[in-house]
């Protein structure tokens, strides 16, 4: 009887070892992966990043043109421009408060 359980003992650390084996080749291919997965994300932010940087660099001059008629705009009329300003900061406020 004590030499069953001996046998039975001997194929269950086989066993064992096996998935052992089994389970580090199986954690290195996941690192791989993992890895190049991390590094295809990476370099899909870098190209949207540079994407939009160039985007922003060749509407800069529309964009200061704008903000120049703007602030025109306001010295030319300061108090419709305190009152665009007061209407903006009371949406923001009532938006802010709706959401609680």
């Amino acid at each position: 009887m004590a030499s069953f359980s001996t046998l039975s003992d001997i194929d269950l650390e086989k066993q064992v070892a096996a998935l052992s084996r089994e389970l580090a080749a199986l954690r290195k291919a996941v690192s791989k992966r993992g890895g190049a997965y991390y590094e295809d994300g990476r370099d899909a932010a870098l190209d949207t990043y540079s994407d939009l940087a160039g985007r922003l660099r060749d509407a800069m001059p529309a964009i200061r043109k704008q903000g120049r008629v703007i602030e025109k705009s306001a010295r030319d009329h300061p108090a419709a421009a305190a009152a665009v300003g007061l209407v903006v900061l009371g949406l923001v406020a009532s938006l802010l408060f709706s959401r609680r």
